[in-house]
C-alpha cells in the first residue's frame, strides 16, 4: 500500500511523543509600574502598610481527550510481522488521528488547549475491555474509539468511571441499538437513517401514490426496508402502498398491470447482492423503455464497483449517503495543502472524517463551560458530512444528516 513504510514510521514514534496539541501555559511577566520619585518633604514618621498581593492569573481550561485506536502494535516487535488485514486497519488508524490530530492543532489558534491521550486497542474486544479498566482515562472529557463495533460493545460493557464518560464511536454507522450506551455518540449515521431520509425523499419530492419493492429474498432486505416502511407510513398516514416483489430471475412480469406509462414509477431495490442485482437491474433498464422509471438504491451502491452508471442515470437513480466531499471548495483545498505540510502525504477519508470530528468536539469540548458535551445543541458543516445530533436516552447522541445523491452525467451528485 502506498505510504504504508511511513505510516509505520510514524507508528513506531507516536506513542514515544507526547500526543498532545496543547497549547503550552505561558509564563506571564507582568511589567512593574514606573514610579516618579514625589518632591522631597520634611521627615515624617512612617505609617505602616499592608502589601498587596497580585491576583494569580486564572488557569487555562485542557480538554482531555482519549483515543482507543487499532495499531496493532504489538506487530512491530521483533518477529512480528502485519497482515494484509493489520496493516489496512493500521493504516486507518494513523490516517483518522493525523486528520484529528490536525484540526486540534488549527484549534489552538483560538487559544484552546488540549491533553491529547493515544492508546492502541489492538482490535480486539478483551483490549478494548482492558482500556475501560484502566485509571489513567479517567481524568478525560472523551474518549475517541474503539472503531470497530465489538470493541465499543466490549468497552462499554463493565461499569467504571470511563465508561460514564461520552464516548465517541467514530467511523462506524453501526445501529447504537446494540450497546445499551446513554453517552455513545455515532458520528456516521446508520442505515436506518439512510432508509428514512429516502422514504422522505419519495414522499415529499417524488409525491408517489405508490412503491414497488424489489425484494432479493434475503433477510438482510429488511434492515433497510423497515425503517424505510415505518418512516413513509408515518409521513403519509399509510396512504401510500407499498408493493412488495420477491424478483426471481429479473422476472418482473407481475407488476406489468399496475405500472403507469404517464407518471414515474417508483421502485425501491434495498439490495447488496452482486448477482442479484447485476439480473435486476439488466431487467430494470429493459422495462424502462417502455415505463418511466425512477429507483431508489442502498446506500451502499456508492462503494460498489461493478455496478454500471450509465444503467444507473437512465433509471434516475437516488440513493443516499453519509459523505459527499467537493474537492474544489475552498475549505477543502485548504484542507489538503496544510494536511501536505504536515505529513507529507495525501489525505485519505478517514483524515478528512478525522479532521471534521476533531474540529467538531474540539470547539465544543472548548467552549463548554463544565466540560459536558451536548452535541445535540450545536449543528456543524464539515468537509464531509454536516453534524445533526437528536439525542435518545438510551441509545445517546446520533448524527442523523445524510445527503440525497443522483446519477447525474455518470457520477453522483447531491441534490439536497
Amino acid at each position: 500500500m502506498s505510504g504504508n513504510k511511513y505510516k509505520l514510521l510514524i507508528l513506531s514514534v507516536v506513542f514515544w511523543a507526547a500526543a498532545c496539541s496543547p497549547k503550552t501555559q505561558p509564563i506571564v511577566n507582568k511589567p512593574q509600574p514606573s514610579v516618579t520619585p514625589p518632591a522631597a518633604k520634611p521627615a515624617e514618621k512612617p505609617v505602616a502598610t499592608t502589601p498587596v498581593k497580585a491576583a494569580k492569573p486564572a488557569p487555562q481550561k485542557v480538554s482531555g481527550i482519549a483515543m482507543l485506536l487499532p495499531f496493532n502494535l504489538d506487530n512491530l516487535n521483533q518477529g512480528g510481522k502485519y497482515s494484509k488485514a493489520d496493516l489496512q486497519k493500521a493504516n486507518m488508524a494513523v490516517e483518522y488521528y493525523q486528520g484529528f490530530k490536525l484540526a486540534l492543532d488549527s484549534l489552538t489558534s483560538n487559544g484552546y488547549n488540549y491533553r491529547l491521550q493515544l492508546l492502541d486497542s489492538k482490535d480486539q474486544p478483551a483490549e478494548a475491555r482492558n482500556l475501560s479498566l484502566n485509571p489513567k482515562l479517567y481524568n478525560n472529557d472523551l474518549i475517541v474509539g474503539p472503531i470497530f463495533p465489538d470493541g465499543i460493545k466490549a468497552f462499554n460493557s463493565t461499569n467504571t468511571g470511563i465508561t460514564k464518560k461520552p464516548v465517541l464511536s467514530p467511523l462506524s454507522p453501526a445501529s447504537p441499538s446494540g450497546f445499551h450506551s446513554p453517552l455513545l455518540i455515532t458520528a456516521i449515521p446508520p442505515l436506518d437513517y439512510h432508509a428514512k431520509r429516502a422514504a422522505q425523499y419519495v414522499y415529499e419530492r417524488l409525491k408517489a401514490k405508490k412503491v414497488f419493492v424489489l425484494k432479493s429474498g434475503f433477510s438482510v432486505d429488511n434492515n433497510y426496508l423497515t425503517p424505510f416502511k415505518q418512516q413513509l407510513d408515518s409521513l403519509s398516514k399509510q396512504h401510500v402502498k407499498l408493493i412488495p416483489l420477491t424478483v426471481v430471475r429479473g422476472d418482473l412480469k407481475p407488476l406489468l398491470p399496475q405500472l403507469s406509462k404517464t407518471e414515474d414509477n417508483v421502485f425501491v431495490l434495498p439490495s447488496t447482492n452482486q448477482a442479484f442485482l447485476q439480473v435486476t437491474l439488466r431487467a430494470l433498464d429493459t422495462l424502462a423503455k417502455a415505463y418511466p422509471v425512477v429507483l431508489i438504491g442502498h446506500p451502499s451502491w456508492e462503494k460498489l464497483t461493478f455496478l454500471r452508471a450509465d444503467a444507473l442515470q437512465r433509471l434516475k437513480t437516488v440513493i443516499t449517503s453519509s459523505d459527499h466531499v467537493n474537492y474544489k471548495s475552498g475549505s477543502m483545498i485548504g484542507f489538503i495543502k496544510a494536511y501536505r505540510k504536515a505529513y507529507h502525504l495525501e489525505p485519505s477519508e478517514f483524515s478528512i472524517k478525522g479532521f471534521d470530528e476533531g474540529f467538531y468536539f474540539g470547539e465544543l469540548l472548548a467552549q463548554s463551560e463544565t466540560g459536558t458535551l451536548k452535541p445535540e445543541t450545536l449543528d456543524f458543516e464539515g468537509l464531509h458530512n454536516k453534524f445533526h445530533f437528536v439525542k435518545k436516552p438510551t441509545t445517546g447522541w446520533v448524527n442523523t444528516h445524510v445527503y440525497i445523491l443522483k446519477y447525474t452525467n455518470f457520477e453522483l451528485k447531491a441534490i439536497e
